[in-house]
């Protein structure tokens, strides 16, 4: 009887930690998308006016984000809510030379300034100055202009790199060049 009872709290304790990891997950999604409709919402906020919007508001119903956090991200974004949110781009270079560009929405730049730092020095790369990467994705950052090839050991810290960064709340996206 007592192996019943402990098998049946540590499926509870198991249970509870897998809620908690999903709840976190769930809430830093929440969070990205949060910042993507207040910025979004900079340039007006009526969806049925402002197309960028709409579609921010439509990946946050997808997610199943509730109505009020949605209201409250346009309200920020019109400049009738709390803090104003800014974007940011950070350039640096990880493992192998590979190129970053970093791009961030902050109501913060120095936290978020030291943050991206931490990750890219605690990661193997460095942060650069404005312009340092930048070069290496032109226009379109979703297509580098060039790529670097890596071995597989290479690949995978330029891929922690990438995970780090975009697990800080305050990262949308990040674009690299390895090959």
């Amino acid at each position: 009887m007592t192996s019943e009872i402990m098998s049946g709290h540590s499926h509870w304790a198991t249970t509870r930690r897998q809620k908690e990891v999903k709840d976190a997950k769930k809430g830093q999604i929440f969070t990205k998308l949060a910042r993507n409709i207040t910025m979004a919402a900079h340039h007006g906020g009526n969806p049925d006016d402002n197309p960028s919007l709409r579609l921010a508001i439509d990946k946050a119903r997808e997610m199943s984000m509730p109505m009020d956090n949605i209201k409250r991200a346009i309200d920020r974004g019109t400049g009738t809510g709390e803090a104003r949110l800014e974007e940011v781009n950070y350039e640096g270079y990880g493992p192998g030379g590979v190129a970053f560009l970093v791009k961030c929405v902050t109501d913060n730049k120095n936290r978020t300034v030291s943050e991206i730092r931490n990750i890219f020095s605690k990661s193997g790369g460095n942060m650069g100055e404005a312009g340092s990467a930048a070069y290496v994705f032109g226009g379109d950052p979703e297509n580098p202009q060039f790529t670097i090839p890596v071995d597989e050991e290479t690949y995978a810290k330029v891929e922690k790199l990438a995970d780090n960064l975009e697990d800080n709340d305050d990262v949308q996206v990040v674009y690299t060049n390895v090959e």
